[in-house]
């Protein structure tokens, strides 16, 4: 997500809060909040990993701009925006600071912005295998490790695992070909877009229409398929 206004995400975490609340997410607060904890590192590294993976791309592409503002990093100090963690941590899905490029820099304008679009995406998979492969050393050490229980390898297990499905959940919602996500970059630079006459009202009204797919449930319905899919061949692997 690489373009993303100050006023939309504050009235986008404002709905989504409430409609949370209404469907009873925040019933069991206590157990809420401990479910958080162990989903933080997840969060914290599938944010900080997928907008580093943009700037990486950048720069390789000949683009200074993101060095130069200091976003070639993985700290999360570099791309944290407290709007988007807050919807990740409250609202199921969220953002780091959008990185700044400067596609004048490319020498293949359309095939870099594609590669740059893809690259936060592709980055939150490999994370994902990464941790995947890590869980998985648990389990060979640990035999008897269980996921959620109380015990330091259960609970070491369980951050790992909410890793695995936090950035896979992150890559897939990224690939949505709705403005402002990475898959209308996508999608832009496969099909040039911008040449189109709806593109920039398309565009101005991205937001407002992610939001309108959020809360009636659509997106739910396509990232839950395709995150288990995505999921299960790690899991076995894990397992195995």
């Amino acid at each position: 997500m690489r373009n993303i206004s100050r006023q939309a995400p504050l009235l986008l975490l404002l709905l989504l809060l409430v409609f949370n609340f209404l469907q009873g997410r925040f019933s069991d607060p206590a157990g809420y909040f401990f479910q958080l904890l162990l989903q933080l590192p997840g969060i914290v590294v599938g944010l900080s990993f997928h907008e580093f993976a943009h700037a990486w791309a950048s720069v390789r592409l000949g683009d200074p701009t993101p060095r130069m503002q200091g976003r070639l990093t993985i700290s999360p100090r570099a791309h944290f925006d407290p709007f988007g963690f807050l919807c990740l941590v409250f609202c199921g899905f969220g953002w780091g600071v959008p990185v700044e490029i400067n596609p004048n820099y490319y020498k293949n304008r359309r095939r870099d912005e594609l590669i740059v679009s893809c690259a936060g995406i592709v980055m939150n998979i490999l994370v994902a295998v990464l941790f995947g492969f890590f869980a998985h050393i648990v389990l060979t050490i640990d035999s008897t490790a269980v996921f959620g229980e109380a015990s330091l390898t259960g609970i070491l297990l369980e951050i790992l695992l909410y890793t695995v499905i936090i950035n896979l959940t992150l890559a897939v919602f990224n690939l949505l070909p709705v403005p402002p996500l990475d898959g209308f970059g996508i999608v832009t630079e496969l099909f040039d877009l911008r040449n189109k006459s709806w593109y920039w009202t398309f565009y101005n009204y991205g937001m407002p229409i992610l939001i309108l797919l959020l809360l009636v449930g659509v997106v739910d319905r396509i990232l839950q398929p395709l995150v288990v899919f995505l999921y299960i061949p790690i899991y076995q692997y894990i397992i195995m």
